[in-house]
């Protein structure tokens, strides 16, 4: 029997829960602030119209009783609550207990090699395995989509293959192993993405600055974005050239997005369907349209994202003028919403 411990009540707590508990050989535990809004029953809807009703074995928020007998911890939270709750559980965390996280490039491992003994292998995803959503909180939730492969980095562990082989069973996925922590942990996905995004957007921007209207996001992104979000991903190639990384593990951005410079690459990223209705992160007043600094956007894809790019840069004496730029401009103006 497989012991699991999910850590986070949000849309990928439920999902992961109800999902890995339908399996005959796993027991679930779930550790959240809100047990009391839980049921031990949950339903998730999938895409192909099938219902997984599952039973949860223990809702709590005490993390001893969620932790104890665990063998695998799994935290499904944003990168601002990664490291009170590595705190939170560590002092009831057994030696060899697996602990992880369902995204890694909110500074999950480095937060976890700083505060957990050698004696804790951990893990975590590259991407997250499910899109999720919440239907009714602690009762119901929806899974829509898979990931037809998961990559995962095991840390601190002898047998990677045999845990890689039940991370498989458990999702239901091919799922390769990485080279290290640092392919699961950088990405040219949100934490460079959004801050080129905001910068372009917001960097002549101060308290009695209004905007007549909520940008679109994607929709209405531009040149400057782009070349901005180009010069970001060149210098994480220059950081990721001086680590212990596959040369191939991540795809440059023009490459990514099948692009050849900056200006294809804002005609491809406004014509994505996906990104269609997505609004910039805004708040309206009589005055008009400012930014919400309190929005993930800035509180996580800088403090949590960029932030650890930027601080292994200078570990390793990488020259990043413009990740500098951006991550002191976003430092400065995410601390505006504390």
């Amino acid at each position: 029997m497989t012991r699991i411990c999910i850590c986070g009540g949000g849309s990928l707590g439920h999902v992961i829960a109800g999902y890995v508990a339908q399996k005959s050989n796993v027991t679930v535990t779930v550790l959240t602030r809100k047990p009391q809004l839980w049921s031990n029953e949950i339903r998730i809807d999938t895409p192909d119209g099938n219902i997984i009703t599952s039973h949860i074995g223990c809702v709590t928020d005490d993390a001893k009783q969620a932790i104890s007998g665990a063998d695998i911890v799994l935290l499904c939270l944003p990168g601002y609550a990664i490291r009170a709750e590595l705190e939170n559980i560590k002092p009831h965390i057994m030696p060899g207990t697996f602990v992880g996280s369902v995204f890694s490039s909110t500074g999950f491992f480095f937060e976890a090699m700083e505060l957990l003994g050698d004696d804790v292998p951990l893990w975590g995803f590259q991407r997250v395995p499910f899109i999720a959503r919440t239907k009714e909180y602690g009762k119901s939730a929806s899974l829509l989509g898979y990931k037809p492969s998961h990559n995962i980095a095991v840390e601190r562990c002898d047998d990677k293959e045999a845990f890689r082989n039940l991370v498989e069973q458990l999702f239901d996925a091919p799922t390769r192993l990485l080279n290290n922590f640092y392919e699961a942990s950088f990405t040219n996905s949100n934490p460079i993405l959004h801050p080129a995004r905001l910068y372009s957007l917001f960097s002549d921007w101060n308290d009695n600055t209004y905007y007549d209207h909520c940008f679109l996001f994607y929709e209405e992104w531009n040149d400057e974005a782009s070349s901005l979000l180009v010069q970001l991903d060149k210098e994480l190639f220059d950081i990721l050239g001086k680590l212990p990384v596959a040369p191939d593990f991540l795809m440059p951005i023009l490459t990514y997005y099948e692009s050849s410079d900056p200006e294809s690459l804002t005609r491809k990223i406004k014509s994505i369907t996906g990104f269609k209705g997505i609004r910039t992160p805004m708040i309206e007043s009589e005055k008009g349209w400012q930014p919400d600094l309190s929005s993930r956007y800035f509180q996580e894809d800088f403090m949590y994202g960029l932030r650890y790019i930027h601080e292994t840069a200078y570990k390793l004496s990488v020259d990043v003028p413009t990740i500098d730029k951006v991550f002191n401009w976003g430092m400065d103006i995410a601390r505006k919403a504390k």
